[in-house]
């Protein structure tokens, strides 16, 4: 995989340039480890020291050697936790090898032939990574089942999800993380993953019958759910734990409290307690609801030698799957989309592919490679990062593509210099609108902040963890210009960093004079 010189001279040269120290610093940055007053300020009060924030801001141009050095760098070498933020590696790989377009395919399998409406042999649903099969998408695929003539299943339906080869911690339980196991959050991946293998509760209220009556957006064959729940007065509250529920039981979900009627109208997603068998579950009561018919049963396991296709179903592309993901900051698609890279057979795209895949549209169709599909993905990624923005692994290392991990790093300089060299590729625009914009969407509308000067002037990537929060993207200054921008902090406290953080955005969009 050769890169051409002109190429790789865009990309990389504003690192080394950068930290060479041999550019002319740009007008009124700070020097190295200095902080905007403001910052300071905001750090006392947040009882957090200096040396918690690491920091890296510096202006974007057109492609060629830098224009001066950073307008603001922070211990900007040292590898940190950047918590969520290492979703812009995970989605900005997947954008420049893969393409926007780029689509994940379902494939539909049969075993034996259809007579009168009736397959006489199996039905196999074959998982290649799809982070978009939610229960609506199911019910089209089954649908079109329908419609291309079976009505009954005289086999089984077959459930194949072995296209990811996990072992180790990157197989590891829900629960491993943070001892949350029915946060849908903590849901592992799954080659099929369905409907992230969640439940939904929706509570409305029914005054006049003094109860909140609870759906759920899925059934699962063999579950009981609380249909109501008594009522009671009061403020709302922490009325998640005034239901007092029981999650461990796979054949029911309880709800043993009470729900304050204050609250009106709530939904509450939760993970299933026995991942293993939500699939099964969840398509036996979706080919029910759908009109089929099953003289087998649903069970999972791998795809016949001898199946044959039926038909495909398609994820939406690349680019919404992208959105969704920075947006709302989804770990489980995260992952999924960090999976999916590790399918890709080593040498089957150039480097850069972005600029192949967006004018042919033609990709390799990702298959199992030997061997871990996480070491894989982890492998792809390193690369891409050390050739696109020249990190060392000294000052980036990937676990699982989400960010819901102890163990990633990565520095703000690192960071840094991989915004520019997406800043400079084709797939730019995807990426950058992909990024919540502050105080309007996703993740950075939470009520709150101060955004000041910056309000719906950056694009940033959020993340949080109980020790780690940071942001990351772009901000364009009242003068015009924009910056890539990244700012993390690691702490114990570091869930008080917010006005720090805010502080630092609003300094980088307040340049008019420079």
């Amino acid at each position: 995989m050769i890169r051409s010189p002109n190429l790789l001279w865009r990309c990389v040269v504003g690192v080394s340039a950068l930290v060479g120290g041999t550019a002319m610093a740009a007008p009124n940055a700070l020097p190295p480890d200095d902080l905007p007053a403001a910052v300071q300020t905001a750090l006392k009060r947040a009882q957090l020291p200096a040396d918690a924030l690491v920091a890296y801001i510096i202006e974007l141009g057109p492609p060629g050697p830098p224009r001066g050095l950073p307008r603001l760098t922070h211990r900007a070498q040292q590898p940190v936790n950047p918590a969520s933020l290492m979703k812009l590696y995970t989605t900005g790989v997947a954008l420049e090898l893969l393409g926007p377009a780029w689509t994940w395919p379902t494939p539909v399998l049969t075993t034996g032939q259809v007579v009168d409406g009736v397959l006489q042999g199996d039905l196999i649903l074959q998982g290649r990574g799809d982070p978009t099969l939610v229960i609506e998408r199911l019910w089209l695929l089954l649908r079109e089942v329908r419609q291309r003539g079976i009505h009954e299943i005289r086999g089984d339906i077959v459930l194949d999800g072995s296209a990811f080869m996990l072992n180790g911690a990157d197989a590891g339980d829900p629960a491993d993380f943070d001892g949350e196991r029915f946060r849908p959050y903590n849901v592992r991946p799954d080659a099929l993953l369905l409907n992230h293998k969640s439940v939904t509760l929706r509570f409305v209220p029914e005054p006049s019958r003094g109860v909140a009556r609870v759906s759920t957006d899925v059934n699962l064959a063999g579950v009981q759910i609380d249909s109501a729940v008594p009522m009671v007065s009061g403020p709302c509250g922490d009325w998640r734990g005034s239901l007092k529920p029981a999650f461990d039981d796979p054949g029911r979900i309880r709800l043993t409290g009470l729900y304050p009627v204050s609250c009106g109208e709530k939904t509450w997603p939760v993970a299933y307690a026995e991942p293993g068998s939500y699939n099964v579950r969840l398509i036996a009561e979706a080919w029910h609801e759908v009109g089929g018919q099953l003289a087998g049963s649903v069970r999972n396991g791998p795809a016949p030698v001898a199946a044959q296709p039926l038909f495909e179903a398609t994820s939406p592309p690349l680019a919404a799957v992208v959105r969704d993901i920075n947006k709302f900051s989804n770990n489980v698609m995260a992952q999924q989309l960090f999976l999916s890279l590790g399918l890709i057979p080593a040498g089957t795209l150039p480097l850069p592919a972005s600029a192949t895949t967006v004018a042919t549209g033609e990709v390799s169709t990702p298959q199992t490679p030997a061997g871990n599909t996480a070491d894989a993905a982890r492998e792809m990624v390193r690369a891409q990062v050390r050739s696109r923005a020249g990190c060392t692994d000294g000052e980036f290392s990937i676990d699982n593509g989400s960010g819901l991990s102890r163990q990633s790093r990565s520095s703000a300089r690192c960071l840094g210099a991989w915004l520019q060299a997406l800043w400079a590729s084709p797939v730019m625009p995807e990426l950058m609108s992909s990024l919540p914009l502050t105080g309007i969407d996703g993740t950075a509308r939470r009520p709150g902040r101060n955004w000041g000067a910056a309000l719906g002037r950056a694009h940033l990537k959020t993340g949080s963890l109980r020790d780690a929060m940071g942001l990351a993207g772009y901000v364009l200054g009242q003068s015009g210009r924009r910056y890539a921008f990244v700012a993390i902090v690691n702490h114990p406290s570091a869930g008080a960093a917010r006005p720090v953080l805010d502080a630092l955005v609003q300094w980088a969009a307040e340049d008019n004079g420079r």
